[in-house]
């Protein structure tokens, strides 16, 4: 399959009348997938009536069919549509974070999505992404679209173009680039089917966030159970992996360099993902930076890429420095955590 690619200018004015876009969405409609950047991540988009299409997203991606996949929209009344008995708190959350990275998880209509959207579930995720191209792709197919990340996967979600390119060439539609994402990482996932909302995933939008819109919030308790059937993208599976092992490290540099050094006299080569700060204080065979310890949020936009950096590189193994799991960095670790099948590194 040729998989064409589609150059946009994001900041462009009615951008729905764009050429590309409209044959863009014009494959949408017709069932094939293509990719689009949002304010997160690139996704990979199918309309969410089409049980084919949610399979060739599932072909494409080789992902397992029992992971849900996030419905995106660019109209607020499109969620009555496809959900019914949403709760207020969820209404409160929408208002103040869309467009934006926060998915939330509410009961699905019966009848209105492809099965294979939802994974059989009786919830749908929904969100609306913060992006110019996004928002004009889905109005102009005129369908809600299905989009996980588009990444083969496993590997790290893909912030640019390029990444997509990578990994799925060939196997889809098409890509519409639009230059690099902002975020970088995946939307908060929120359960929003109970008294109170649950973070299924957490990302850019903090559980602190969420609190102070709807009050008590909780965090889920079983994301690490991989027999547990996900109510949402994330929750199973190992994700966002680089070639090389990884393993996760807390401690000053100086206790991370004597692991390095450990795994050097065994003759391996090892790369380090450090932050900006602490780049200049090892001695490994490849270090590199992913933004700045004293503003996460640059971690956050860089780490996928300096994951797939990685692959780059003649490196045996990895070690990433860890983060306080609060706020933003609560996605991070979330993130480093599955890249490294949780995979630790206890200083001696």
């Amino acid at each position: 399959m040729e998989t064409k690619h589609w150059v946009v200018d994001k900041c462009g004015i009615n951008l729905q009348n764009y050429p590309h876009i409209k044959e863009a969405a014009g494959l949408i409609r017709k069932g094939e997938v293509v990719a689009f950047p949002t304010e997160t991540v690139y996704g990979l988009g199918g309309q969410v009536k089409l049980d084919s299409a949610a399979e060739k997203i599932f072909q494409a991606k080789g992902r397992p069919s029992d992971n849900p996949l996030i419905v995106h929209i660019a109209d607020r009344a499109e969620v009555d549509e496809l959900a019914h008995s949403i709760p207020p708190y969820a209404y409160l959350l929408m208002n103040a974070f869309w467009p934006g990275p926060l998915t939330v998880v509410v009961p699905k209509k019966e009848g209105v999505l492809s099965e294979r959207v939802t994974a059989g579930l009786p919830t749908v995720a929904i969100r609306m992404p913060n992006h110019p191209v996004a928002l004009a792709l889905i109005k102009e197919s005129g369908v809600p679209v299905a989009a996980p990340s588009a990444n083969r996967s496993g590997k790290p979600s893909p912030t640019a173009a390029k990444h997509v390119l990578d990994d799925l060439n060939g196997r889809i539609a098409g890509i519409v680039d639009a230059g690099e994402t902002g975020v970088g990482l995946e939307s908060t996932v929120v359960d929003c089917t109970g008294d109170y909302p649950i973070v299924l995933r957490p990302g850019g939008v903090t559980q602190a966030d969420i609190e102070s819109v709807a009050g008590k919030t909780d965090t889920d308790t079983t994301l690490k159970q991989k027999e547990e059937t996900p109510k949402a993208p994330g929750m199973k599976y190992a994700h966002y992996a680089p070639e090389a092992p990884l393993f996760i490290m807390e401690g000053l540099p100086a206790v991370i360099q004597q692991k390095v050094d450990e795994w050097r006299v065994e003759g391996k080569k090892v790369g380090v993902l450090a932050t900006e700060e602490s780049t200049g204080l090892y001695k490994a065979d490849v270090v590199i930076p992913c933004g700045r310890r004293s503003d996460l949020t640059s971690v956050a936009k860089e780490l996928y890429g300096t994951l797939r950096s990685f692959n780059e590189q003649p490196v045996d193994v990895i070690i990433a420095e860890a983060f306080p799991a609060e706020g933003v960095g609560a996605a991070i670790m979330n993130r480093l955590e599955k890249a490294a099948g949780d995979k630790w590194i206890k200083a001696k």
